[in-house]
Formats: C-alpha cells, structure tokens, sequence
C-alpha cells in the first residue's frame, strides 16, 4: 500500500471514528423468529439441513444475546450452521424495573425448558444440545438438574462460575459482607429492583481497566487498519448493550452463589427447594480461561468434581479474555465441534 493510501485510509477512518457513523456495521446471521414471548424471544439461524442436530445457544443475563453472532469472523452461531448444525437462540430482551420480582426459577423452570421443549419439536422430536456462555453455562446446568425429562443431549459451559471460592474478588466481598450479614448490599438491590444495564457496561469495562486506558494509543497506531478498528468497534458494541439484573435473580446471586457458593458445593438452594449439579445425567463440556479476569479458569474447573451424575465431563482451556474465549475460534470452536460430533 502506497503512502497516499495509508494516509487516505487513515483520514476516513478518523473521520468515521469522529464525526462520521463508526468503523463497520453489525452483520448478523441472517434467523428466522419462530416465537416471542416476554423474556423469550426464539430464533432459528438460517441454512441448516432438515436432518441437522440441534444446537441452543443460551446467554448469561446481564449480556445481549448477539454474544454468539459478533460478526462473521466472530459468530458461534454461524460456525455451528457450517459445520452440519441446526442453531437456535434464546434472546431475553430488555430487563427493567418492572422485572425486579424475576429470579433464578423463571429461567430454570420456565424460560429455557420451554424453549429447549420448542427446539426439540422444531426438530421433530430431536434432543438438544444447549451451549451456555458465562452465566448461561450455569443456568444450562442448573436447568438440566432440575428435570432430568427435558429433552437435553449435552450441556457446553464456557466461562461458567461453578465455584465462587476461585473468583476473583468474591473472598473481599464476603469480608465486607460480614460486617452486616450482607444485608446492605441486598437492601440496596431491592431499593432499585436490580442492577442497572449502566452499572453493569461500568462493572464489565472496569475489568479491562488497561485496555480502556490504551485505547487512544490503539486507535492512533491502528488508524490505517480498518479491519483491526472494525473488530475494536464490535467489542464496543457489545459493551454499550449489556442489559442489567433483575433484582431477585441478583439477591440470589449474591446471596447463595457469592456469600454461600451453593453452586461450588454442587447443591444450589432457593428458599426449601435444592437443585444438585449431581443430577445433570448428560455429558458436559466445560471452557475455561487462564488470562480470564471475570470467570477464572479454576471456578470453571470445579465442574468436574459437582458433575458427578454426568457420564462424561470434559474440561478444556482457551486463550483470551472472558469474551475472547468464546469466540476463539482455534481453541473453543474445535472442542465444541468434537464434542458434538461425539455424541451423534
């Protein structure tokens, strides 16, 4: 590329950052909505043979449902289209104050065994492998657990906490929680009915704290690369959607999984109801990531000694941050695609 076309490119690229609409525009897998129900949005990506297993892909809460369709080169879903599979997605929508009563149950009872059940019939009848990233990973298991009748093949975790004694932070908390059993924070919560979608884009970017500060130095030294700054805007994009938490769904978390981890202990409580992680009788993947600084590898890990009722569970690691490491295409991808090609 000659000099006049770097700077070219540069200069429009300044302009778009700046003034102009942004670098590149969301690409999304072209689906088809096959029902919409409040929290409950289903979709079928398109291209998929009469014949292909189906996969469900369910996102955590606090996330946009696109996090497995970032972009063509960075699209779980496309990747499972291509390689013989029949994906589908789960989109909780907005959550708002009027959501605030909402909790663990709605998902695990309600929101994804209807839409594992609507898969299945749209498959004739076919099992479903569900693949959850972060909190999905564990409300794809918890689910499992409690009606071992679903129509479930296997369950993928990526970045799944299975044990709030390995995460980050979590020990601080606790401390701090002691001073007043907690109940300040989960006042709070209630006050507001849950944890705002800003409160929660400020929690997740304070986490690549580094990468914010880098950032004019990024943009400066990448301003002739427009696929580079294409991929730095599909990260923003992501970030700027992150919705919030309902505030029961948040209490719960707070409460049984940070300050008791019920879930590293394999039995998770709600009110006198206990869901074992022992009860999960189908085969199960889990991902983890060293350099992730939101879910460490070694919470995803502890998986394999709760799962005990799973007649195969697999852990892997993939490079990459909490985000990174369900898009790494050479790492992730791969050990899904075998493990699903297992269990045909």
């Amino acid at each position: 590329m000659s000099l006049a076309d770097t700077v070219s490119i540069a200069a429009r690229n300044a302009w778009a950052l700046t003034f102009g609409t942004g670098i590149g525009s969301p690409e999304p897998t072209p689906s088809t909505v096959l029902s919409v129900a409040p929290h409950r949005e289903l979709r079928r990506y398109n291209g998929s043979g009469a014949q292909d297993p189906a996969v469900l892909l369910v996102p955590p809460l606090a996330a946009p449902a696109f996090c497995f369709d970032l972009s063509p080169e960075q699209s779980m879903a496309a990747f499972l289209r291509d390689s013989g599979r029949a994906p589908y997605l789960v989109d909780y929508g907005d959550i708002t104050f009027e959501d605030r009563r909402m909790g663990f149950e709605d998902w695990i009872d309600d929101i994804l065994p209807e839409s594992i059940r609507q898969v299945s019939a749209d498959r004739g009848g076919q099992p479903v492998d569900l693949v959850g990233w972060s909190l999905g990973g564990v409300l794809a298991l918890l689910t499992a657990a409690a009606d071992p009748t679903l129509p479930i093949r296997s369950v993928t975790a990526v970045g799944a906490p299975l044990s709030y004694d390995h995460m980050v932070g979590v020990r601080e908390l606790r401390s701090l929680a002691r001073l007043d059993g907690g109940r300040t924070a989960t006042a709070a919560i209630r006050a507001t009915g849950g944890v705002s979608a800003q409160l929660t884009r400020i929690a997740y970017r304070a986490t690549a704290w580094d990468r914010e500060l880098k950032r004019p130095f990024f943009i400066a030294s990448n301003l002739a690369d427009t696929a580079t700054l294409e991929r730095m805007a599909t990260i923003d994009r992501f970030q700027n959607s992150l919705p919030g938490y309902p505030g029961r769904f948040y209490n719960q978390l707070w409460g049984r999984f940070m300050l008791n981890n019920d879930i590293g202990k394999g039995v998770v409580r709600f009110g006198e109801r206990r869901i074992e992680l022992a009860a999960v009788t189908v085969p199960v993947l889990l991902v983890g990531g060293p350099n992730d600084v939101i879910t460490a590898a070694a919470a995803v890990r502890h998986g394999t000694t709760t799962l005990t009722g799973s007649p195969d569970v697999r852990y892997e690691t993939a490079p990459g941050s909490h985000l990174g490491i369900l898009t790494a295409r050479d790492t992730t991808w791969t050990y899904l695609d075998k493990f699903l090609s297992d269990q045909e």
